[in-house]
């Protein structure tokens, strides 16, 4: 069965919530998981080429990418309102 992240990202969480409080704890957390995320995707694409673009990663994996990095942007700019409100 699987851990849930509270259980298995515990530390961290703690941590972050500590120093940010909890929304914002827990959004720099989210942002941590997906850069490890990010990384994942970039070394798959090192290995799934595209055909039609030659350098670059398959299609999926650029589509991929480019939603984790824009769900990162979106976050950070909550994590920005919040600090901006508290």
């Amino acid at each position: 069965m699987d851990v849930s992240v509270y259980e298995d990202r515990r530390k961290e969480l703690e941590k972050h919530e500590f120093m940010m409080g909890l929304p914002r704890g827990r959004l720099a957390v989210t942002l941590d998981v997906l850069t490890d995320a990010l990384v994942l995707v970039g070394q798959h694409g090192v290995y799934c080429q595209s055909l039609r673009q030659p350098g670059k990663p398959a299609m999926d994996i650029q589509m991929i990418t480019k939603s984790i990095s824009d769900a990162k942007e979106l976050i950070a700019g909550v994590m920005g309102e919040l600090k901006r409100v508290s």
